[in-house]
């Protein structure tokens, strides 16, 4: 017989986040979209992130991952995955935010220009989020998700589709505060 957990709620523990869109049309600049995990503290929960998770850079204690990065969109299924191993953060994070940045080196591009986008959010075989971003065809970025750790140590999942307008550093530095959104 097993003891009793000192806490029965089940918390969200591995989550991976699921990026997809179709290729540009032959002749254009390729389609660059990125998925972006921002970790904040509990002194500054909505102040800036602790660090950064996307294409150029990695979490310092390997519990978020960047396991596919795509440039153009192209190839099956989903073109990026990000893994969050959330049981594995140390007790200072208490908040975690995932979005996804479309790159503007080659003219404003938003969700509604970029054909086939897509977000799935799992944790194993069970799916937490899915979206199309058409809500935020406008938007150049848009948050997906939200993790937030309570006083427990329980970590919950929020979904909170949010467009932002702006190029990715902006978004990064902006992701995880309270202010407008489009």
């Amino acid at each position: 017989m097993s003891t009793p957990s000192s806490n029965p709620n089940k918390d969200i523990e591995k989550v991976e986040v699921r990026l997809k869109w179709d290729p540009s049309e032959l002749g254009e600049p390729p389609n660059d979209l990125d998925l972006i995990a921002g970790t904040y503290v509990s002194d500054a929960p909505f102040g800036d992130p602790d660090y950064l998770v996307h294409h150029d850079s990695r979490s310092p204690d390997g519990t978020i991952t960047l396991n596919r990065d795509s440039r153009t969109g192209q190839g099956l299924g989903f073109d990026e995955v990000m893994t969050l191993e959330l049981d594995r953060l140390a007790e200072r994070y208490v908040r975690v935010v995932v979005g996804v940045a479309i790159q503007q080196r080659d003219g404003r591009k938003t969700f509604g220009t970029v054909a086939g986008t897509g977000v799935q959010i799992r944790e194993g075989y069970t799916e937490l989020g899915e979206d199309d971003f058409s809500r935020v065809a406008s938007a150049t970025a848009a948050v997906v998700a939200e993790f937030t750790r309570d006083g427990a140590g329980v970590w919950a999942y929020h979904w909170a589709l949010r467009g932002f307008d702006g190029d990715p550093s902006t978004f990064a530095a902006e992701m995880g505060g309270s202010g407008p959104s489009v």
